[in-house]
């Protein structure tokens, strides 16, 4: 379909759905969109097209998906001070991360200062710390990317490294979250970057929550946090933050709030995404290290299954190769069967507490 849009509006679309601005002056986070560029829109996401000159799209639309015309923009006047603040750092590379909630607009908020500050011809890197909702790396992963021009979903960048987690939320595994961050954190400041932005989960509820994020921030030694609070749900963490310098902004006014199965889905689409072309392959489990804290039982009877199991696959020295999913194994022949889409043999596994039917779904493990 096509659709023209008055300036000083906003055109919101929610995905799957494809999106062209044939003419006028249109933004995204940031980002100044190009009328040759047609922007993907991913199922649970929404995307924001701010109408800065009358513009005309060229619509296509998924099932489910949908539009609406809005007033003025919807991205809040402190993303843009916050932008300022974090661009004048003179501290090089700057490091900042973001805390909020779930839902509260982190991703988007770093999409728009990656894209702020690429317009600027500012070298910047992106530290995705979400193991649920990871945009940069597979999920139950954490990972970085270096950003060489604006995206409009973090989805879109290749990771550079990433660290298995095995888990949808840090709370499962509070110390392999923080240790795979901050690993991945040092490998990116020796890129000599001059910014690293960091993307944080939405776990900020209960004294667990509290203090997880408070390590994170301390091993992370980051100049700067950005808060996006809605109500008043980081209190008790912008308490224990005082020492640090953190600035609280709002959340985008149109962000798009989805439900535990949306958040789920939207993780499959990672699984399918990381796993395309994949094959199954065959290892002998005498040439694996096969890493706690949940290793595989080779002591069981054959019909003891394990089958569906997420690992992460790393080689010698440890680095990341890619996901793969148990299919089976041979306990009398001491082999490992996995789909997978990595082809070189791994050294390393480490077995996730996640668990995928044979359509990547996540099921009950």
């Amino acid at each position: 379909m096509n659709k023209t849009v008055e300036g000083g509006k906003t055109f919101l679309v929610d995905g799957p759905a494809s999106v062209m601005a044939v003419s006028g002056k249109v933004e995204v986070f940031g980002y100044s969109v190009k009328n040759t560029n047609r922007i993907v829109i991913r199922e649970g996401k929404r995307l924001p097209f701010a109408v800065k000159e009358k513009a005309n799209f060229e619509v296509r639309l998924g099932e489910n998906a949908k539009t609406k015309e809005v007033n003025g923009d919807t991205v809040p006047a402190s993303w843009a001070e916050a932008f300022e603040v974090l661009r004048d750092l003179q501290k090089k590379p700057a490091v900042a991360m973001v805390f909020g909630g779930v839902d509260s607009g982190k991703s988007s908020f770093c999409t728009y200062l990656i894209n702020r500050l690429i317009g600027e011809k500012r070298s910047v890197a992106v530290l995705d710390g979400d193991v649920g909702q990871s945009d940069v790396g597979p999920p139950c992963t954490v990972a970085y990317a270096a950003v060489a021009k604006p995206v409009t979903d973090l989805f879109e960048l290749k990771a550079e490294n990433a660290v298995f987690v095995g888990v949808t939320s840090p709370s499962e595994n509070v110390n392999r979250t923080i240790q795979g961050v901050t690993s991945l954190k040092a490998e990116v400041l020796k890129r000599k970057v001059d910014f690293v932005v960091v993307n944080t989960d939405g776990w900020v509820a209960g004294e667990d929550a509290v203090n997880y994020k408070v390590q994170l921030a301390e091993k992370l030694a980051s100049d700067v946090i950005f808060c996006i609070q809605q109500n008043s749900e980081l209190e008790p963490l912008l308490v224990k933050l005082e020492g640090v310098r953190n600035i609280r902004i709002d959340s985008a006014t149109a962000v798009r709030e989805r439900s535990r199965e949306k958040r789920k889905n939207l993780r499959e689409l990672g699984y399918v995404k990381y796993l395309a072309n994949a094959k199954v392959k065959t290892w002998r489990v005498s040439h694996l290290n096969i890493e706690k804290p949940n290793p595989l039982c080779l002591t069981q009877k054959p019909e003891y299954s394990q089958n569906g199991l997420l690992l992460g696959l790393h080689d010698a020295q440890k680095r990341f190769l890619g996901i793969g999913v148990l299919q089976g194994i041979d306990c009398e022949r001491k082999s490992l069967k996995a789909l997978t889409s990595v082809t070189a043999a791994p050294v390393n596994v480490a077995v996730g507490k996640v668990r995928l039917d044979g359509k990547l779904r996540e099921s009950p493990a």
